[in-house]
């Protein structure tokens, strides 16, 4: 640990403020496009499906894609930034997430789709890749700068759920002018993400050491496997609470432009956690009591949803909120805080949303069938409180103080 110390505090005195502040902000960007792109689907589902005259199953797809496309991507992420280098990469797929929202917002079945493919493998890169550049570049700063990428990440994400509907039927955009309106944002991180690209060629000496240091393999870890599941079941409840609140609040005489709202307050709630957890994780050798605590939170929404009154709707939102927030938290801090480099935190982010957001994007569209099926939301809700249990069971392995690399991993 002395060692690592040391390099940490080398690297910090070798890069100036100004270089420093730079990528500060150029994550900040980075960030602020990883999850806007998708809660701005969930509010217009229903408008969606309604002109574009398809079924509940295929209104799932659409959140259901991008998970598939991290679920393909995510694992060979890590190569590609070590080959080309992450800074590039990540230039790379900004300019390729701009495409993707312009194309799924041009009227059409079939661009809907392509557009919302494109975007999603394009958001992998980031989802993969911000961790462990966090880790190379603030080795003594994970918890903070956790915090703020998952805080700008899902502030947007929550303004995004919230002036969606707004967009499309209050200034009469429509559901593509909605979705469509994010292209800009991406256009204009990809300005902030450019003199990130002088620093390529000091990036690149360090390459070769992360891959002589990363002989560790994943696939046989315990704890990665620990990690991976926590990723995936985490990611599993957010999108499909993300894809189908409003569906499911709708039999109770809520209206979609309020659900919208709720899922703005559902993710405001989750803000300030996902800038506190990681502060307070950073400084536990384990993080089982927060692991406890993000079950009891899943666990009390879901059965407020299931079984609570509907006048207490927004505080089981609040409560999944604050749940999310925890649990989404845990999930990045673990990808720093089981490995001990840049290159295993990239490879572990990759096997985890790889594996993860497979089992992710199997039930947004999972769950519209059985609505489909049973013409009710119960089922589908039980299966969540029965997925709070297992993300329990994981997170406690997956909080435990080991090294994916050390014997007892």
């Amino acid at each position: 640990m002395d060692s690592t110390y040391s390099k940490a505090k080398m690297i910090s005195t070798n890069v100036s403020k100004s270089a420093v502040w730079l990528i500060i902000v150029g994550i900040i960007f980075i960030a602020t496009n990883l999850r806007a792109p998708l809660t701005s689907v969930g509010p217009l589902v229903g408008i969606i499906r309604d002109n574009m005259h398809i079924s509940n199953t295929l209104a799932g797809m659409i959140s259901t894609l991008p998970l598939l496309a991290f679920a393909l991507f995510s694992p060979f992420v890590a190569r590609l930034g070590q080959r080309f280098g992450v800074e590039l990469l990540i230039l790379f797929s900004i300019i390729l997430l701009t495409i993707g929202i312009i194309l799924r917002s041009l009227s059409g079945v079939a661009t809907l789709y392509i557009g919302t493919a494109i975007l999603g493998f394009a958001i992998s890169v980031g989802n993969v890749l911000l961790p462990s550049l966090i880790k190379r570049e603030f080795p003594l700063k994970i918890g903070l700068m956790t915090g703020i990428y998952s805080i700008s990440m899902n502030l947007f994400g929550a303004i995004a759920s919230g002036i969606s509907v707004p967009i499309a039927v209050g200034l009469g955009y429509g559901w593509q002018g909605a979705l469509g309106i994010w292209g800009i944002l991406s256009f204009v991180s990809i300005l902030f993400w450019l003199p990130q690209m002088k620093r390529r060629h000091g990036e690149k000496a360090s390459v070769h050491k992360q891959k002589a240091d990363n002989k560790v393999n994943l696939w046989r870890s315990a704890i990665a496997w620990q990690v991976t599941f926590f990723m995936g079941i985490q990611s599993t409840m957010f999108y499909v609470i993300v894809a189908w609140l409003p569906e499911i609040l709708k039999p109770q005489g809520i209206s979609a432009a309020q659900s919208g709202w709720l899922l703005t307050i559902l993710q405001l709630a989750l803000l300030p956690f996902t800038f506190i957890v990681p502060l307070i994780a950073g400084r536990m050798s384990s993080q089982r009591l927060l692991v406890t605590i993000t079950f009891i939170l899943f666990l009390t929404g879901t059965l407020g949803l299931l079984y609570g009154s509907i006048h207490y709707i927004v505080l089981w939102v609040i409560i999944l909120g604050v749940g999310g927030g925890f649990a989404f938290s845990l999930a990045v801090m673990f990808f720093g805080m089981r490995t001990e480099n840049a290159g295993q935190a990239a490879e572990l982010s990759g096997m985890a949303q790889s594996v993860g957001y497979l089992l992710a994007a199997l039930c947004p569209t999972l769950f519209g069938y059985l609505h489909d099926v049973t013409n009710s939301w119960t089922l589908p809700l039980l299966i969540l409180v029965g997925l709070s249990v297992l993300l329990f069971i994981f997170g406690l392995g997956a909080a435990r103080n080991r090294y994916v690399g050390s014997a007892k991993a």
